[in-house]
């Protein structure tokens, strides 16, 4: 059965088989109320901002500025260190980026090598490539499960001990991991070792997204929250190059990932505890506040509804990502197909196109998430690219009348359904007190993670479905960008508000 690629016909789908994947798709959100009015007060003052944006600047001027904002660029009074900061920041996360980059672009030789040195593995299977294509899946499980605890667990120690010593152990554990990787040669070995490697990256970005947040004055935080989750795009690229590097010779990309761990050294001798943290330690040794405690974050109503808020936005971004936005690949491998390329020119074609055409137009998107942030708002951005996610789904599915049509749109798909993720490094370090907010930044991100797996499985039966084309598979999953609207209506606006101390 083939899972990713349908047959290259298209066929209208019946009412029936439309009505029932949109149920699917809902059933688990039925308890939210009126949400045809929701969307629609939501997509109302997405359109008074923009309205806003287009007045004259003599109009502007008319508007109350908010408290701390002035007329200068952002990055003025930015000082050299916390630009390092954010170098350092950016560099850990490109490397976070890479280590989960280069499973998906090098599975197919991980698994074809370590399968044929273990027979046993392959038993019950009609073909290696059966069996190649269910532990591909299969060792997606521990990688997203290691990212929720890493996350959980690093995040809260970061809050306790600290984001300088959480940071470095943070980035040798996902790197050592990766390194140890080269020499796995069972499929076990192989899903411990991805577990592990999670566990340093889920960390990794809860401590670099707070660092970042602290560190920089609040008139650039949210350009610089931006710039920080942006830089995974430079992932994405080594990932791609090395893949394509090494070919067959998989083991080597993963020794690559033992550089990050060099750059422990730059932290120790670099990096300074936030002073944001230093008075919230020093303030916890006299309140009942503790630091990094996941029975506060849950247990308090101020800082669950946001966290579970969060985790639920963050659900619906990735799990998007999963089923949509890595289709891209498979959907540039459609119409290579459709244009008459043969089948291994074609996959070669779609993994050039997703790892650097759409990931160019992604990592824009991510960029340009910030200034609109600053511009109309947290919620109101997160609005505008829900809905703008939603509708390029099918003009890029239906509208290229060949290959060529699809390449133009391809990273403007990939700049609208990417942009909301730079929007997690922004606004969850807003929403949680400098005791907490490693910890709520890393739940509401990582244990998403988790979450957002079981759209992997979803959108895999959806596309399995028979006479379910790719095209119309995809035009159904990009409704889960509507479900973004409704969770983001519950959580408030931090735009231009301190941080919670």
């Amino acid at each position: 059965m083939e899972f990713f690629y349908p047959k290259p016909a298209f066929r209208t789908a019946d009412a029936q088989l439309t009505i029932q994947c949109l149920a699917l798709l809902v059933t688990p959100f039925d308890g939210f109320f009126e949400i045809g009015k929701s969307l629609w007060r939501q997509a109302s003052d997405v359109l008074k901002s923009l309205r806003m944006i287009s007045s004259s600047q003599n109009e502007r001027e008319k508007v109350a500025p908010v408290p701390g904002q002035t007329n200068q660029k952002w990055y003025a009074g930015v000082t050299r260190y916390q630009w390092l900061i954010l170098v350092i920041a950016s560099v850990g996360w490109i490397f976070d980026v890479y280590e989960g980059q280069v499973y998906g672009l090098s599975r197919v030789q991980l698994l074809e090598d370590i399968l044929k040195h273990n027979p046993a593995s392959v038993v019950g299977f009609a073909s290696l490539g059966a069996a190649v294509k269910y532990y591909s899946d299969i060792l997606l499980i521990p990688f997203l499960l290691g990212g929720a605890v890493g996350g959980l667990f690093f995040g809260s120690l970061a809050d306790k001990w600290g984001r300088k010593p959480t940071m470095i152990c943070t980035i040798l554990t996902y790197s050592i991991f990766s390194g140890l990787t080269y020499f796995a040669h069972t499929i076990a070995q192989v899903g411990v070792l991805r577990f592990l490697v999670a566990m340093g990256i889920g960390g990794e970005w809860a401590v670099a997204a707070s660092l970042v947040a602290e560190v920089f004055p609040s008139s650039a935080r949210t350009h610089a929250s931006g710039i920080f989750h942006a830089s995974s795009v430079l992932g994405t690229w080594i990932a791609t190059s090395a893949s394509l590097l090494v070919g067959a010779n998989w083991r080597y990309a993963y020794l690559v990932g033992v550089v990050p761990a060099f750059l422990t050294v730059w932290v120790m001798a670099a990096v300074r505890e936030p002073e944001r943290w230093k008075k919230a330690e020093a303030k916890s040794a006299a309140t009942p506040a503790k630091p990094g405690s996941i029975g506060e974050l849950l247990g308090d109503p101020r800082w669950a509804k946001r966290a579970i808020l969060g985790m639920l936005l963050a659900a619906v971004g990735l799990g998007s990502y999963w089923a949509v936005h890595i289709a891209g690949q498979q959907l540039a491998e459609y119409f290579a197909l459709k244009s008459g390329i043969d089948k291994a020119s074609a996959a070669e074609k779609a993994k050039w196109a997703y790892g650097y055409i759409q990931t160019i137009g992604g990592g824009a998107g991510l960029l340009a998430f910030g200034p609109i942030c600053a511009r109309i708002g947290r919620k109101r951005a997160f609005v505008l690219m829900h809905i703008l996610a939603f509708l390029i789904v099918p003009i890029i599915c239906y509208a290229p009348q060949n290959y060529t049509q699809f390449m133009i749109l391809l990273p403007i798909f990939g700049f609208l359904t990417l942009s909301m993720h730079a929007g997690y490094a922004i606004y969850f370090p807003e929403l949680f007190p400098t005791h907490l907010r490693a910890t709520g930044a890393g739940f509401c991100f990582n244990v998403a993670r988790a979450v957002s797996a079981s759209m992997l499985f979803f959108s895999a039966w959806l596309k399995a479905l028979p006479n379910m084309t790719l095209p119309f598979a995809l035009t159904l999953l990009s409704s889960f960008f509507l479900l973004g609207l409704i969770v983001i209506s519950f959580l408030p606006e931090t735009k231009g508000q301190p941080l919670p101390e």
